[in-house]
């Protein structure tokens, strides 16, 4: 674990609140019976062959973000379907740190969700201990995310190492090229997330307030956002798969695929509301059509 004080007091209360809740599954549910869930969970899906086929989503489905406030209720509930049937979405993923996204984010959500949409999950959570890992294939996870910004060099590969025995993809999450340095060499899959955790909480607290707001005046703005970090693309392996994280509007997404990203990690602008998610996965689908066509236009003879 990276030195507490290095984090912010906002991500410190997260990160401490992902230990408690491991705590609790630990003392509901041993490792010993884990192990034996395995055996009978989901099966795998592979997590990377799905980003690697062609630009698309990960779809994420959470009840709350600690930026923006509540999911639109409906949107949520809809979303297993939705991502099922969307071409667009490649994977989902599933935020299991209740006490910051919803009390009902649970492994049994994410189980039911699995099933449900039959396309590779990832366990988007602060990955802390081991547990977490047997626990997300358990019930039926095919990746796991695993943050630089939280995580020591050495605790990443030790996870890392984890996760491959269970057969599991992992997504490292970086936010900063110091970060992207501390990734164990092989790794095949590297986020950028543009969501910025330095603060208190207040730039949270302000954002949601903006988003009061922004439902009478139509204007809506997640201050936590700094775009410029995708830049940072640069410092990643050439052969790895690369995910933008947090932000991507539809108008965003052929700008994200010509700085290099295989895929998009989107969830509060699919789920906040009030546009119907179904809306919004169109309006993400037209423009990735758009950019396929395109592609096709460029690559004619001239």
């Amino acid at each position: 674990m990276n030195d507490m004080s290095e984090l912010s007091g906002a991500l410190e209360r997260m990160v401490g609140d992902a230990r408690r809740e491991t705590a609790e599954a630990q003392a509901t549910r041993p490792l010993a019976e884990l192990r034996k869930m395995i055996a009978d969970a989901p099966p795998l899906l592979s997590f990377h062959d799905a980003l690697a086929r062609e630009f698309g989503l990960i779809g994420e489905i959470k009840d709350r973000s600690p930026s923006m406030g509540a999911m639109h209720k409906s949107n949520v509930e809809k979303a297993p379907q939705a991502y099922r049937d969307s071409q667009a979405v490649k994977a989902i993923s599933i935020l299991t740190n209740r006490a910051n996204f919803g009390p009902a984010m649970t492994m049994e959500r994410l189980r039911s969700v699995k099933v449900t949409a039959n396309k590779p999950v990832l366990r988007k959570d602060f990955i802390v201990d081991s547990y977490q890992i047997y626990e997300a294939r358990a019930f039926g996870a095919d990746a796991i995310l695993l943050m630089a910004n939280v995580l020591s060099k050495e605790e990443l590969m030790r996870l890392h190492g984890v996760a491959g025995e269970l057969g599991l993809d992992v997504l490292f999450e970086t936010h900063t090229p110091e970060e992207i340095r501390k990734v164990p060499c092989g790794a095949a899959i590297y986020g950028i997330n543009c969501r910025s955790f330095n603060s208190e909480g207040g730039t949270f607290a302000v954002s949601r307030t903006l988003r009061s707001i922004g439902k009478w005046i139509g204007v809506s703005k997640d201050l936590t956002i700094d775009f410029s970090r995708f830049a940072y693309i640069k410092d990643l392996p050439s052969a790895s798969l690369k995910v933008a994280e947090s932000g991507v509007s539809p108008e965003r997404c052929q700008e994200i695929r010509n700085a290099g990203f295989h895929c998009i990690l989107v969830g509060t602008s699919l789920l906040i509301g009030p546009e119907p998610i179904e809306s919004v996965l169109q309006r993400f689908e037209k423009a990735l059509a758009s950019e396929a066509q395109n592609a096709v236009v460029s690559a004619r003879p001239q």
